[in-house]
């Protein structure tokens, strides 16, 4: 299995649309519906995960499997590779702008949190979540 393939143009293209979708969810339930700050950011991760999980699943990995397991395996690496890209990029950025203000620091690392996070949690769904199982699999997923 290569590293790099068609799968991490596929992944960014998945990114982009879940990432509007999810958005698109959260500012119209915050200035349309009223709902609270929480809700309707909640709704943003809950939608735009959703979108994620089917279209990694089904478009950008080719992944066939049908089970529970593979959904919690989608939301443990959801969770993991947050919690690891932006508790890397903080300290990591405030060291780098030392002297420079606390908003231009804070808004760095949660860019550079991004970064960091698309990166490793494209190599987590590749491969964990959405990880194929036999040969036959791992050919249909480099031909396309």
């Amino acid at each position: 299995m290569k590293m790099i393939d068609n799968t991490i143009p596929k992944f960014l293209l998945t990114g982009v649309i879940n990432t509007l979708v999810g958005a698109s969810v959260m500012f119209l339930l915050y200035n349309l519906a009223g709902c609270s700050y929480w809700l309707s950011s909640a709704a943003n991760y809950l939608v735009g995960g959703t979108v994620s999980f089917f279209l990694n699943k089904y478009f950008t990995f080719k992944n066939r499997e049908r089970s529970w397991a593979q959904v919690l395996r989608f939301a443990l690496t959801v969770a993991v590779c947050w919690l690891i890209a932006y508790g890397i990029a903080k300290p990591l950025t405030l060291r780098l702008l030392s002297g420079m203000g606390e908003k231009l620091q804070t808004n760095a690392a949660m860019v550079v949190g991004m970064g960091l996070y698309t990166v490793l949690n494209y190599l987590g769904q590749r491969f964990f979540a959405f990880k194929t199982t036999t040969q036959e699999d791992a050919d249909d997923h480099v031909a396309d």
